[in-house]
């Protein structure tokens, strides 16, 4: 990512600028087309339940994102660099899960861009699809890059919630039976839980907001408080979307409406606001689309840069190439290939205990990685209580990969 300076040469407003870029990042790359789709269906089968495993995946998500932030940003190191460190080769193995994982899913983003034009302007979904791409790409193509992709996120993701929590409030969602339902649940489903956890800090997404804060320079034990606060914030603002979106879709539900269309989202969007609320979804789509584009095609080139300093130079050009093949491909088949976002869920859920994994031992036993920082050891414990969770995750991923094959 070409920048033209860093956040220290250019002061405390650089810096901030930064952060708050890096926040919205990992943020709006965990907020797509599947995160909407996802919440809407639990949203449908558990009604106000769904509160209590919102409030359980920010927990664990948390946990995960401190420990991961903090790790890169002591390190000044990104994942795959670390991973070479602990066990040669191992980087590889993980920039390449990642890398395909992410290509995958970028087909799937540029999908949800094409159905967003589709309900905005009533755009073909391959002209839609192929006019986001090219936004995109004009992102990376800027001069200063990294400013224009920080201002870029934080601006749609604002959009994003604002927009959603009108539609909540328009559908006039049972906010107190949500929120006793988050503490006191009449049913705990933990495929909800561990669905939202891998959707939301699964594969490439782990990693965007740490990788940012690297390539900017805002690294070292010195800049631990902003880095840890960062990570918290970054979830959090996830988790304000999901909320508003879980409310908005309450509020029809509650209401006795059935949602039963091939688009529920759009569906509830249309009962809570009318017409306008029909035309909102495609904008909050089209948005948490091609904030997912730019986050999949950033995160998933940042990890091959640094294997080359020729890759390295080329950085926005690869991007651009990342961003390009996705169209490409969503284009030619029309559709994102299904076989294909199963396999790529299911490395998600494989490289999570594998890269989270990798982390945590450097946390632990790879001092000398850390300039010599010592490890918090509450973090420590709760970073692995969630590792054996990511551990979970990934058994269950393997079925995926198994299915592929009957």
């Amino acid at each position: 990512m070409t920048e033209t300076s860093t956040p220290r040469q250019n002061g405390s407003k650089g810096k901030r600028s930064t952060l708050l870029g890096a926040v919205f990042l990992m943020a709006t790359s965990a907020i797509g087309p599947g995160f909407i789709t996802q919440t809407t269906q639990f949203t449908i089968q558990l009604g106000a339940a769904f509160a209590f495993a919102i409030l359980v995946s920010i927990l664990v998500d948390i946990a995960v994102q401190l420990n991961v932030w903090r790790v890169i940003g002591v390190s000044g190191m990104r994942a795959q660099d670390l991973g070479n460190k602990v066990l040669p080769g191992l980087g590889y193995v993980m920039a390449a899960l990642v890398v395909f994982g992410g290509l995958v899913f970028n087909i799937g983003n540029i999908a949800g861009t094409s159905l967003g034009m589709d309900a905005l302007f009533g755009l073909d979904a391959k002209i839609g699809g192929t006019l986001s791409a090219v936004i995109a790409i004009g992102i990376f193509l800027s001069k200063r890059a990294g400013v224009a992709m920080d201002r870029i996120v934080v601006v749609l993701g604002i959009v994003m919630i604002a927009l959603t929590a009108f539609v909540a409030f328009s559908s006039a969602p049972p906010v107190g039976q949500a929120l006793v339902q988050a503490v006191w649940p009449s049913e705990v489903d933990f495929l909800a839980i561990t669905t939202l956890i891998g959707g939301t800090v699964g594969g490439y997404i782990t990693y965007a907001g740490a990788h940012r804060l690297v390539d900017a320079g805002v690294t070292g034990p010195d800049q631990i408080t902003d880095v840890s606060r960062s990570s918290v914030v970054s979830l959090l603002v996830t988790g304000v979307m999901r909320l508003v979106l879980f409310l908005a879709v309450l509020g029809v539900v509650a209401g006795g409406v059935a949602l039963g269309s091939a688009n529920p989202t759009a569906e509830a969007f249309q009962q809570a606001a009318g017409e306008v609320g029909l035309r909102l979804f495609g904008m909050i789509l089209w948005a948490a689309s091609i904030t997912s584009v730019v986050g999949a095609a950033y995160t998933s080139v940042s990890f091959l840069v640094t294997f080359s300093s020729s890759l390295e130079k080329a950085r926005n050009w690869l991007v651009v190439a990342f961003v390009a093949v996705s169209a490409l491909v969503f284009v030619l088949l029309d559709q994102a290939p299904t076989t294909l976002l199963v396999l790529a869920g299911a490395l998600n859920g494989l490289i999570l205990p594998v890269g989270f994994g990798v982390l945590m031992f450097v946390a632990a036993r790879r001092g000398d990685l850390l300039g010599g920082y010592r490890y918090p050891r509450w973090l420590l414990v709760i970073g692995a209580v969630a590792w054996l969770l990511t551990v979970y995750l990934g058994v269950n991923s393997v079925g995926g990969i198994a299915a592929l094959w009957k």
